[in-house]
């Protein structure tokens, strides 16, 4: 028992000098998208994670069966709202990307690593799914990025 106490008591002093005492209060971006319930994204401290995003532009088209534009409306919109949280890709720690087609992956690589000029990618995971949400869709992608 005493071990356990002592345990708390050495977690209680940590938690007290790194601040974590209290939680971060969490902070909504963006809006839900054709009344779908998700966030954007959620920013908790110096951290932001963003929803699978789709290729819609800002006047809600779809670039039907073009993947490279598909893929880069995709990586605008990622851009965006990293901006908006007061970050960019180089903040960027960790990426999920799902495919529809496997003959999209080099040009996913192609246009995805444009966005990161100097070579410093963050963690991710490639998958190639059956289907997205929309019946167009041929790219969804979600990340994670620690703010500065």
């Amino acid at each position: 028992m005493r071990s356990w106490i002592g345990a708390f008591s050495v977690l209680a002093v940590i938690l007290g000098a790194t601040g974590h005492t209290r939680a971060e209060p969490l902070t909504y971006i963006g809006k839900p998208v054709r009344g779908i319930p998700v966030s954007s994204a959620v920013k908790v401290g110096k951290t932001i994670y963003i929803s699978g995003m789709p290729a819609f532009d800002a006047d809600g088209k779809l670039a039907v069966g073009d993947f490279s534009a598909q893929i880069k409306q995709v990586m605008d919109n990622l851009t965006r709202l990293l901006r908006q949280a007061g970050g960019d890709w180089n903040r960027v720690v960790k990426t999920n990307v799902l495919l529809i087609r496997r003959g999209d992956f080099e040009d996913m690589n192609r246009i995805y690593g444009s966005y990161f000029p100097d070579g410093k990618y963050p963690a991710r995971t490639t998958m190639f799914v059956a289907g997205l949400p929309h019946p167009d869709f041929l790219v969804e992608i979600d990340c994670e990025a620690v703010l500065e």
